[in-house]
């Protein structure tokens, strides 16, 4: 049955649930990354009844080009927003680091979930288990589908060879395990976490050998900005050190005009109401890089609660009413000076040339 706006649905007993739909790629990690949305929306609201709609998106269509050369900026995420905009779903789970910096006009994230591991791994080839990047032999090729990694282990660890490698995590791991193609390749801990293929993992990559992407180790849920019930649903996820976190590194990399094709990375951290945040750009090879830290405090202002809550403040595309407005404030300010200061130090320069060192390969 049909009431309003929004589909009901009558259970046996006649009582009427309303109908959520939640949009979500096909792949088996997005999958399982939506039912962990969507189970803890069930034991928050259990009268609610929830309906996952799978689709697939132009990045999981086009496989064989490196994901910086396609120039799409939303390659995961357009079709889902799609159907978000024709109302086929009310809210769409992502991987935050697929979402980019500004967000189409009517759409926000409304929630940011507790940040998984934000580090990369190393997977080996079985024939090197014991072995890791440094004693592997000469040569040996390094399979990612990253710039940013690429970028910062190829400075690392000069002896070895990086070439693209595509397709959802069990394509990756499968080109890897069943020919002799790569001596290992570089995947987010996270995503092989909720898989449950940590056992995969030989080496997670400290910030010294290769700091993070955007966002990387979060979830996000998107919504229609103009749906104050879903989005006020939602809002309950959101995990405040992550968001502030995320907000810091979303606009660093606005602010950079950065995206996946140039090498930019970050690192955060929320310790004593301290938001630290370091960032760094790359020239494709490593070889020409900038990276600082600044730091700002995120300690909540007294008159805060006395404040008006505007629901159509976005910052950086997060839309976070429940975590105190000046300290979000202060976290965007934060990626927008660190920013700043690398560009002052000739970023631009190095992300220029990346660029167009990429778009001519």
């Amino acid at each position: 049955m049909e009431e309003g706006p929004y589909k009901c649905i009558r259970d046996g007993s006649g009582r009427v649930s309303r109908v959520i739909r939640i949009g979500t790629r096909k792949s088996q990690l997005a999958r399982i990354q939506t039912d962990s949305v969507a189970d803890k929306l069930r034991q928050l609201y259990p009268d609610v009844h929830l309906d996952i709609v799978a689709m697939s998106t132009t990045g999981d269509k086009i496989l064989d080009t490196a994901l910086s050369k396609i120039g799409e900026k939303s390659l995961f995420t357009k079709e889902l927003e799609n159907a978000l905009e024709r109302n086929e779903v009310d809210l769409v789970v992502h991987s935050l680091k697929d979402l980019p910096t500004t967000l189409p006009p009517g759409f926000t994230i409304g929630a940011v979930l507790k940040r998984d591991s934000p580090y990369d791994a190393v997977v080996l080839h079985p024939s090197n288990a014991g072995k890791t990047l440094d004693t592997l032999p000469e040569n040996s090729v390094i399979g990612t589908s990253s710039l940013r990694r690429a970028a910062q282990l190829k400075k690392r660890f000069p002896h070895l060879d990086f070439k693209d490698i595509r397709g959802n995590l069990n394509t990756r791991l499968k080109k890897l395990d069943e020919k002799d193609d790569f001596a290992a390749i570089i995947l987010a801990a996270a995503g092989l976490s909720r898989m449950g293929w940590e056992n995969r993992i030989s080496t997670i990559l400290e910030p010294e050998d290769c700091m993070y992407a955007v966002g990387q180790g979060a979830l996000a849920v998107e919504v229609r900005a103009r749906d104050a019930d879903i989005l006020e649903m939602v809002s309950v996820l959101h995990d405040p050190d992550t968001v502030l976190r995320c907000i810091a590194e979303r606009a660093f990399l606005k602010q950079l005009e950065g995206g996946c094709s140039v090498p930019v990375a970050v690192h955060t951290q929320v310790k004593d109401s301290q938001l630290y945040l370091t960032g760094a750009v790359y020239s494709l090879d490593g070889s020409d890089s900038l990276k600082e830290t600044m730091q700002t405090s995120i300690a909540a202002g007294d008159q805060q609660s006395s404040e008006p809550v505007d629901e159509q403040v976005q910052r950086v595309g997060v839309t976070a009413c429940s975590i105190p407005g000046d300290s979000q404030d202060r976290a965007e300010r934060l990626g927008v000076d660190l920013a700043n200061l690398l560009l002052s130090k000739g970023a631009k320069n190095i992300l220029t040339v990346a660029r167009q060192l990429n778009d001519a390969r």
